[in-house]
């Protein structure tokens, strides 16, 4: 009995703690799980999600990622940048995309919109101007010729 000796207890199966949280660690990359603002929040400012992000909330500013969605109860007057963006909710600003935009029946646009692709359903409101032409087409100048 080492409790009441001065001896060590030894045990063949005694792992020391460092070792047993590295074992325990789950390897699932950081990024598996997309990032999500749920109703309630509300956020002034500028925000980067490097994945897929969702905001249900209120968001007043500018948003960058890589697959932007505004949920159905997402309020968004913000100027919007990213690959896919997917709107259910309400958007007033800017919205640009590199890859499409969708626009679903339970949304509302009031802003400009520009992607190479645009899918807008049924039902969906949008007051603005779209351009479908690619980043480097825009920014050619045309010049007059004389």
């Amino acid at each position: 009995m080492a409790l009441f000796s001065n001896e060590p207890e030894k045990s063949a199966n005694l792992i020391p703690p460092a070792q047993k949280i590295v074992a325990s660690l789950p390897s699932a990359p950081a990024s598996s799980a997309p990032a999500y603002l749920d109703r309630g929040t509300k956020i002034n400012g500028k925000l980067r999600f490097e994945g897929a992000a969702r905001i249900d909330g209120t968001v007043d500013g500018e948003i960058d990622g890589k697959e932007i969605t505004i949920g159905e109860s997402g309020v968004a007057t913000a100027q919007i940048r990213a690959d896919t963006i997917v709107v259910h909710g309400k958007v007033k600003g800017e919205i640009t995309a590199t890859n499409r935009i969708e626009i679903h029946p339970t949304a509302k646009i009031v802003g400009n919109i520009a992607a190479p692709k645009l899918i807008i359903h049924d039902g969906a409101i949008f007051e603005g101007q779209c351009s479908m032409g690619h980043e480097a087409d825009r920014d050619r100048k045309v010049r007059a010729v004389s």
